[in-house]
């Protein structure tokens, strides 16, 4: 994938019911500023990734809820930022990919399976996938880091562009 390429989904990105890239990078200075996110911060992020789900998030403690974020600052492998994250109700690696990209866009993504379904595509990733994992994302992010480096956008930028590819020349369902 070139740099041309991530520039045009890019700007496709907007046409899509992908996440909103400005509401993240709100969610990631709270949690920068706090050193964690509460539960209704958590529940915003996940109502952006997914409405169908979100309301689960309110069945955790709010102490977990900040304890868990807190702790992941602390860590720093990919896998197990998101097996913390996942850990907490509410949160699979996708909306766990949205709260690491928050906090981190330069080296974070958000994943789902239009990513996943773009990166084997271009063969960065085998077989087709419609759950996720904490280690699947370990398995997406390094190819979406790769592209960042050759192209010069952030692995935000470049997973918002993989997930525009997918939206636009998909046929048939998304699953």
């Amino acid at each position: 994938m070139d740099a041309e390429l991530i520039e045009n989904y890019l700007d496709y990105y907007e046409q899509t019911q992908g996440v909103l890239p400005e509401r993240l990078h709100g969610f990631g200075e709270q949690y920068r500023e706090q050193g964690y996110l509460t539960r209704n911060q958590l529940y915003d992020i996940a109502y952006e990734s997914s409405t169908r789900s979100a309301y689960h998030v309110e069945k955790n403690p709010e102490d977990r809820c900040r304890q868990v974020t807190a702790n992941v600052l602390l860590v720093e492998d990919d896998f197990s930022k998101l097996q913390l994250l996942t850990g907490l109700r509410g949160f699979k690696a996708p909306t766990a990919s949205c709260v690491v990209t928050a906090l981190d866009p330069e080296s974070h993504a958000v994943v789902d399976t239009r990513v996943w379904a773009t990166l084997e595509r271009f063969g960065h990733v085998e077989g087709r996938k419609e759950s996720f994992s904490p280690a699947d994302y370990v398995t997406m992010i390094e190819p979406i880091r790769d592209i960042a480096a050759e192209t010069g956008y952030t692995a935000e930028e470049v997973g918002y562009a993989l997930f525009a590819y997918d939206d636009k020349h998909r046929e048939g369902t998304l699953h």
